[in-house]
């Protein structure tokens, strides 16, 4: 394959074949009740076949259905385990990889934009890709200044595959909405083709990372390798080891995965207050584990690539998101009620029982009730059928309330995180992080307060030891 648009036909139709496996699969299960097996049985067999050839046509392909496969794996906490489990291998290999393009593409990408005599400027390159995703394929060089680097060379007519599959994936959106319960599809695939642009702009990924390593340079928490060298359709960073996410997730120990959980949710909350940027790409390829922290070598660091999707948002994540959770936290309905209608939760034109929809909100919340929780993929899955259920008023009240555009992203950066923690089956002391980070979760005047006492026993302190140095004088 040289080149994603000159296999279009090919795509389009592995992508058309999707809704035809669905529908005839429906068949299949319509006929199955006639005969007498329950709802229940045929559903989860309808469901299984159904994953089964999503993930195969979409780990064959790069472009649109490749990041349309990444967005949906980190939900796979979601799913029931006998949907889950005979996948989650395939789902990893989505999240870390796709076949490469031939050697040729990629030298001849190099030679347009870096020039003819493009090897002159590393001192070693690996002509295998050490990943290839979406849009894009990494090597790992040398540069000619010694730094090892990542070398990421963007697929040719990578952004027509991209609408071309994200659009064909629309049109039948509708169909794959029961692969992952209480989680609307369509959102998600329109969200991502409005990200094209941004996405195949590696001059905005080199500002963004740029952003994050100059920030996070001396963290001891997180790593962000630098920018080396940015042109079209070329992005040079340096190269940082570590062990890939899905790898913790499918072997690593407790204490990884809680660390990595703990990291992953203090970069989430952390990231925009520190530079005003979102990273919005949080599946478990984008991450890596490292060893050595600051005050012991065998402590894990947790390293960030991909900073292709961002959202923007100067001064932070938006202060209403921390007051509805404190709000929510306190048991103050109306308060919380009226806050969502504020910020166009509740449209106007619809009434709703402010409990009500306290109820809804508390389950999905208790990760923030406590000091430290351990998310899994049980509590994850309760909650999807939670809201999926038409059965239980959590469904009904959810089809009511309104997502706004300017929390789109966040609102699904933050299910895709909880759905890698609940991957990792990590143990977090999430609202030690809400605490730091987010604002409006603490209200203003209890951090004055804190702070007051602070210096109030500095003060003291202070006050102790003048006397005690003069009472040495006196002796």
């Amino acid at each position: 394959m040289s080149d994603l648009p000159r296999k279009a036909v090919t795509r389009t139709a592995k992508l058309a074949a999707l809704p035809l496996g669905i529908a005839g699969r429906a068949t299949w299960g319509l006929g199955k009740r006639i005969v007498g097996e329950s709802a229940e049985i045929v559903g989860r067999e309808l469901q299984q076949r159904t994953a089964e050839q999503l993930f195969k046509v979409l780990g064959e392909l790069k472009g649109g259905a490749m990041k349309f496969g990444q967005a949906l794996s980190v939900f796979e906490s979601a799913l029931p385990e006998e949907v889950a489990g005979p996948y989650r291998a395939a789902l990893t290999r989505l999240q870390e990889a796709a076949p490469p393009m031939p050697a040729a593409t990629m030298h001849s990408v190099l030679a347009e934009r870096l020039g003819e005599d493009w090897r002159e400027l590393f001192l070693e390159f690996e002509e295998k890709p050490a990943a290839a995703a979406s849009i894009g394929q990494v090597h790992r060089a040398v540069w000619h200044d010694g730094r090892v680097v990542a070398v990421k060379v963007q697929y040719p007519g990578a952004g027509e595959a991209l609408l071309s599959d994200l659009g064909q994936l629309g049109r039948f959106a509708r169909l794959l909405g029961p692969l992952i319960p209480g989680m609307d599809i369509k959102p998600l695939i329109t969200e991502l083709r409005d990200r094209v642009s941004e996405e195949l702009d590696y001059a905005l990924e080199a500002q963004a990372q740029t952003a994050h390593a100059e920030e996070f340079a001396d963290d001891p928490d997180v790593v962000v390798p630098a920018v080396v060298h940015q042109c079209e359709q070329i992005l040079i960073t340096e190269w940082i080891d570590g062990i890939p996410l899905s790898e913790i997730i499918s072997e690593g120990t407790q204490e990884q995965r809680d660390r990595a959980g703990q990291l992953l949710a203090r970069f989430l909350f952390s990231g925009p207050a520190r530079t005003g940027l979102l990273h919005a790409d949080p599946h478990p390829g984008n991450f890596r584990l490292l060893p050595g922290g600051p005050k012991d070598e065998e402590e894990w660091l947790l390293g960030v690539l991909d900073f292709g999707t961002v959202d923007r948002l100067a001064g932070g994540l938006p202060a209403p998101i921390g007051d509805s959770l404190r709000m929510t936290l306190d048991g103050d309905a109306e308060a919380v009620y009226e806050l969502l209608r504020a910020e166009g939760f509740v449209k106007d034109s619809i009434e709703l029982d402010p409990e009500a929809v306290l109820d809804y909100l508390l389950p999905i919340i208790e990760p923030a009730q406590v000091d430290e929780f351990t998310f899994t993929r049980n509590w994850m899955r309760s909650q999807a059928a939670r809201i999926a259920d038409p059965r239980n008023p959590a469904y009904q009240l959810g089809k009511q309330l309104n997502l706004p555009p300017a929390y789109l992203l966040i609102h699904r950066v933050t299910l895709s995180t909880i759905g890698v923690l609940c991957q990792l089956g990590a143990t977090v002391r999430l609202r030690e992080e809400l605490e730091s980070w987010l604002p409006g979760f603490v209200l203003q005047e209890a951090v004055e307060t804190q702070d007051g006492e602070a210096q109030d026993a500095e003060a003291d302190g202070a006050s102790d030891a003048e006397a005690a140095e003069a009472a040495v004088e006196v002796q």
